[in-house]
């Protein structure tokens, strides 16, 4: 028998999860800011299937989670590897379709591995990915030209234009109207600064999630090709970061791409210091006949 709970009751998850989650905000960020997320936009707000939650619990005690908000991969908290196979025998079993998962390093390559095992899907790295929490925030320098400005309902068709095209960028699986309730989103709570150039000219923008056990998250950060290099993104990353913290969040993280040393070397030289590594593995289901 499995020891994998399995629901799709956001709150009933919460109600035997959440205080494992809020136990280690960052290293729990994402299924933390998700379910905030589903909590305040609907169980579809990450696209038209609804989302499955699993918690492992032995002698009553939550030791992992899983988040699965189809289309995007599967996030897992970490997991030893018998554990992960385990887990992946199980939702073969079920007959989930996984996009890919995502999650610490070696919990990710466990994971993979034992998907492909059970499923003879293709697995491969996606990208790698690495966890900064912000230490002593330190402007940029120079400050580029320019203001930093919450967006507004003004902005709406703009940010969302950005976020796919961010997406895009990072190769992640997007649901082609997902940009405008994203921007509603973030709109609705502030959750967007825009760098803007003196007359008033959108440059950059820079995310942040709601606050949640403490922690809030930065993402996502852009600036068109065009106008990359001048520290647009930077100091809306700065800003940002500042506000947070003096909005009271005890955390603010950023993820990155460790493929991309630019934006890991912006991100340490604002005061961020590595946490850990994560990597999103992409699944390809075997062809049928």
């Amino acid at each position: 028998m499995s020891d994998w709970w399995i629901t799709g009751d956001l709150e009933a998850f919460l109600g035997r999860a959440g205080a494992f989650l809020r136990s280690r905000p960052a290293a729990h960020t994402v299924p933390l800011t998700v379910t905030d997320a589903l909590r305040h936009r609907g169980p579809h707000a990450f696209g038209p299937a609804d989302p499955v939650f699993g918690a492992l619990e032995r002698a009553g005690r939550v030791e992992a989670v899983f988040v699965r908000t189809p289309p995007w991969a599967l996030n897992l908290t970490p997991l030893s590897g018998p554990d992960a196979d385990a887990l992946a025998a199980h939702l073969a079993e079920l007959g989930h379709d996984l996009a890919g998962v995502f999650a610490a390093e070696d919990t990710a390559a466990a994971f993979a591995g034992a998907w492909q095992r059970h499923t003879g899907a293709t697995v491969r790295v996606e990208r790698g990915q690495r966890l900064y929490r912000l230490g002593e925030l330190t402007a940029p320098d120079p400050v580029p030209p320019g203001r930093p400005r919450v967006a507004g309902a003004q902005d709406r068709e703009l940010i969302a234009r950005w976020f796919c095209a961010f997406a895009e960028a990072v190769g992640d699986r997007a649901p082609a109207d997902a940009g405008a309730g994203w921007a509603d989103a973030r709109i609705a709570y502030g959750g967007v600064t825009l760098w803007e150039a003196p007359d008033g000219t959108p440059l950059a923008m820079a995310g942040v999630t709601r606050r949640s056990a403490g922690q809030v998250r930065v993402a996502p950060v852009y600036t068109p090709a065009e106008l990359r290099g001048h520290g647009y993104g930077g100091a809306a990353t700065a800003e940002v970061s500042r506000a947070a913290r003096a909005a009271g969040a005890d955390e603010v993280l950023l993820f990155t791409d460790l493929a991309n040393p630019t934006s890991n070397a912006l991100y340490q030289r604002l005061g961020y210091r590595p946490v850990g590594d994560f990597t999103v593995w992409a699944f390809t289901p075997p062809a049928t006949d």
